[in-house]
């Protein structure tokens, strides 16, 4: 059960707010010193950022997206894997990523704009999630019959065939190579893997990213780089902008938190950082680059594969080259950092580790000599579950906890955020009504009570991703 709801059934609509700002109703010039004055601000142009500014673009308000780095995606978005799959433990998460999917399929259709450096690819390479003995698998099964997920039930004998350069053994559970036991003969082997076939990966993160920054602008966004936000104002316990770093302000009733790892933090400028039940903080990642074995073109024969029996997951790249994460087992240390400082090297024991696991389950991938991988931060709730809501900030919202496991659903995001502020601004009680969004492309429904700021854990969550 989610906490009592701070909103009763005196949710105030557009006209009559407690801070008597409403959508389109700041006059121009109102925000001072330079800033201007807009329908919407979304603070961070990442991957979901880009996205929702695209989205309240396309729905009539004029919007606004700033972020403090020189460009959309040049985040904790421009290392993602950029992995789409299917393998939710509710309902809800899997009818997203489904939903999330024919984005990737109609992109350009969704778009309905050009950019000059072109539009990405999406790699539909399929997935196998190997069938691990915890059998954290079987939870999913059920939500794909519900969806409509294809996928294939493979035996270890057909997990074989189709990935010849693969050991099925039992190596589980994950451990640290230097435990005595890592390199211990497998005793039996793994039952098999189910495969999504509909499963890939998209080709280049901040291209994406830019394409959604081209498509917002279409849809009259506008976007504001290397600035940051120093303050969110409010009146009478409502939004009312945000503070710049170079001293201006911008007016506007409605305000997106989507600032990534340092979304807690912009969270605390609001003041509702304390009134929210999940919270989130930055956690540094790591993913490693190994060169596909010689007698195997992983990068074309090759499809994602999730490995939670022995820690990792794995995806193909260009060059015939191997991208290894980790799904955060519990023998592998949490890095929580500050998101201004933090260490950017790669750490040798966590490659070891990833690239070493990866040797077992592919051993002609052998051992590289030379590191090469990226170190970035994911934004991570109590639960690794999202958090897509509204605040107890009137017109403050909130896409947060999402770095690491939600690139996959950037364009359903945004629609589901644009959605939900949509209904809210027109006086909608979310808190006492959680709202459902119907999927743009499945009619699939979405129930964002889900991902509300007041849920309580989600003990059912896996509480890591898979890229």
């Amino acid at each position: 059960m989610a906490s009592e709801p701070t909103v009763a059934r005196d949710n105030p609509g557009p006209s009559e707010d407690p801070g008597g700002v409403s959508h389109k109703s700041v006059p121009e010039g109102a925000a001072g010193r330079g800033g201007g004055s807009f329908d919407a601000v979304v603070i961070g142009a990442g991957v979901i950022g880009a996205a929702t500014a695209f989205e309240l673009a396309r729905r009539g308000r004029r919007t606004l997206c700033v972020d403090k780095l020189p460009a959309a995606g040049f985040g904790s978005t421009v290392n993602s894997c950029a992995i789409v799959r299917f393998t939710y433990s509710t309902f809800t998460g899997v009818a997203m990523a489904y939903e999330g999917l024919q984005y990737w399929l109609a992109w350009a259709d969704y778009l309905q704009a050009g950019d000059e450096l072109g539009l990405i690819q999406y790699k539909q390479c399929g997935m196998a999630t190997l069938k691990d003995p915890g059998g954290h698998y079987l939870k999913v099964l059920p939500h794909f019959d519900a969806v409509g997920v294809a996928y294939e039930d493979w035996s270890t004998t057909e997990l074989r065939a189709r990935m010849p350069i693969l050991d099925p053994g039992i190596f589980g559970p994950p451990k640290r190579p230097d435990d005595p036991s890592f390199w211990a003969d497998p005793t039996e082997d793994l039952p098999g893997a189910v495969f999504t076939p509909e499963a890939g990966y998209v080709s280049d993160p901040q291209l994406t990213t830019h394409n959604l920054q081209r498509a917002a602008e279409s849809a009259g966004a506008e976007f504001r780089f290397a600035t940051a936000v120093t303050a969110v104002t409010s009146s009478r316990g409502r939004v009312t902008g945000v503070t710049l770093d170079d001293g201006t302000t911008v007016a506007a009733p409605v305000v997106v938190n989507v600032a990534g790892p340092h979304s807690h933090r912009i969270n605390e400028m609001a003041g509702v950082y304390d009134s929210m039940n999940i919270k989130t903080r930055a956690l540094r990642h790591e993913v490693h680059h190994a060169p596909g074995p010689g007698s195997f073109d992983y990068e074309r024969d090759g499809f994602n594969i999730a490995d939670d029996d022995n820690g990792i997951y794995f995806r193909p790249e260009t060059g015939n080259h191997i991208l290894v994460g980790s799904t955060d087992p519990r023998c592998d240390p949490q890095d929580w950092v500050d998101p201004d400082d933090y260490d950017g090297r790669l750490s040798g024991e966590q490659w070891e580790a990833q690239v070493l696991r990866l040797n077992r389950r592919l051993p002609s991938v052998g051992v590289p000599h030379e590191r090469k991988g990226v170190v970035d931060l994911y934004d991570v709730s109590d639960d690794w579950i999202p958090i897509y809501d509204r605040t107890d900030l009137y017109g403050f919202y909130v896409a947060i906890g999402t770095s690491g496991n939600q690139f996959k659903n950037a364009g359903v995001a945004g629609h589901c955020m644009a959605e939900l502020i949509e209904a809210v601004e027109s006086g909608h009680d979310h808190d006492a009504d959680p709202l459902v969004v119907e999927g743009r492309y499945t009619g699939l429904p979405i129930a964002l009570g889900t991902f509300s700021r007041n849920r309580e854990v989600n003990l059912n969550s896996s509480m890591s991703v898979h890229g």
